[in-house]
């Protein structure tokens, strides 16, 4: 019988053992992240913040961790510091739809995904052209998405656009942008932009419309 007690006993402190260990490595307290914005332009950074709450918050380090498309890994790119309230911020300038988490400790955040629309240039050829004479749209889209197809738009009511005209992007060269160049006839005044419709690594992104006055 005290043979059984004991290998009762044993067996009750090697199951208890992992739990008191997972215990030690759990970290009282929680943190948060969140995004200055869901969709930024190519180019442009976006600001991650976060508190982290719970006995001496001061003075810990937050590490950043990011997943850029396709989404496969997540990988640790920055450090700091929270403040004497438990806040941190980091500031990234993501190129692709990226995926970001912070970890403090045995804390980590909930992921916030901050999607990246190309920034898209458009120049015309004409702005006051005769009615049913061609002008040519012409631009950059950058990063490169070569191969795709831009929509040429003219806008017929408050948010509504129409696509008039598509084109096939073209490599840059010595650059990391693609480029296009499209002439199309109008006969009547408008505003008109170009647009790129969103796809996996990138977010929808369009040109600032450009006004057409015919004569």
């Amino acid at each position: 019988m005290k043979r059984i007690l004991v290998s009762a006993t044993v067996v009750t402190l090697l199951l208890a053992f992992p739990a008191a260990a997972s215990a030690q490595k759990k970290q009282p307290g929680n943190l948060t992240i969140s995004a200055s914005a869901e969709t930024v332009k190519f180019g442009r950074s976006v600001t991650l913040s976060g508190k982290l709450t719970g006995p001496k918050s001061d003075n810990k380090t937050v590490t950043l961790r990011e997943d850029p498309f396709p989404f496969l890994v997540f990988e640790d790119v920055g450090t700091t510091p929270t403040n004497a309230q438990g806040d941190y911020t980091f500031t990234r300038a993501p190129t692709l739809n990226t995926r970001y988490q912070t970890r403090q400790g045995g804390n980590e955040s909930q992921i916030v995904t901050v999607s990246v629309r190309p920034a898209i240039s458009l120049r015309l050829s004409d702005r006051t052209p005769a009615a049913g004479r061609r002008v040519r749209f012409s631009g950059r889209v950058c990063p490169a998405h070569d191969g795709a197809l831009l929509e040429i738009q003219r806008r017929t009511a408050p948010k509504r656009w129409r696509t008039v005209r598509r084109q096939t992007l073209a490599d840059a060269p010595g650059t990391t942008c693609s480029t296009y160049a499209r002439r199309v006839r109008v006969r009547r005044d408008g505003l008109y932009r170009t647009f790129l419709p969103g796809d996996a690594d990138h977010a929808a992104g369009n040109s600032r419309p450009r006004r057409i006055d015919v004569h």
